[in-house]
């Protein structure tokens, strides 16, 4: 069940948290062993899922977050309601400083990230939360 002010859905959180849990068996993770799996709720209830891709030289790898944004973006989804991200940890990893920046990109500081553990359960937070006095696309001059 969403929590009460819940921008979506308990069907669309439903969705998106499985999707998200999911998404963990497509990562390719075999350095850290460390699966992440992520699902954006688009403005047009479509749902677009990403998963941790691991390079040898690890700062060429690209996290799931990063990954479900692009592929929303290519695929010509501009809005975005929320993510969900979900790791075999617990508590639930926070999406690192880069995908926070990135993710703020596409988003405003009201945008809830649902950050789910190994059990199933999250905790959620915005985009304001995670990255306070954000830089944004609004902030460039016109």
């Amino acid at each position: 069940m969403p929590p009460i002010n819940s921008p979506i859905s308990a069907e669309e959180l439903h969705t998106l948290s499985t999707k998200a849990i999911e998404a963990k068996t497509a990562a390719y993770c075999p350095y850290s062993k460390f699966r992440v799996g992520a699902c954006i709720l688009t403005a047009s209830g479509d749902f677009v899922v990403g998963a941790n891709i691991e390079n040898v030289a690890y700062p060429v790898g690209t996290c799931a977050e990063r990954v479900a944004f692009a592929t929303a973006i290519v695929a010509g989804h501009k809005e975005f309601r929320a993510i969900a991200v979900a790791t075999d940890i617990t508590p639930g990893a926070s999406p690192c400083g880069m995908c926070r920046q990135y993710m703020r990109e596409f988003t405003t500081p009201s945008f809830p990230i649902y950050m789910y553990d190994g059990q199933g359960n999250y905790v959620l937070k915005t985009m304001g939360e995670l990255l306070p006095n954000s830089f944004g696309p609004e902030d460039l001059p016109k």
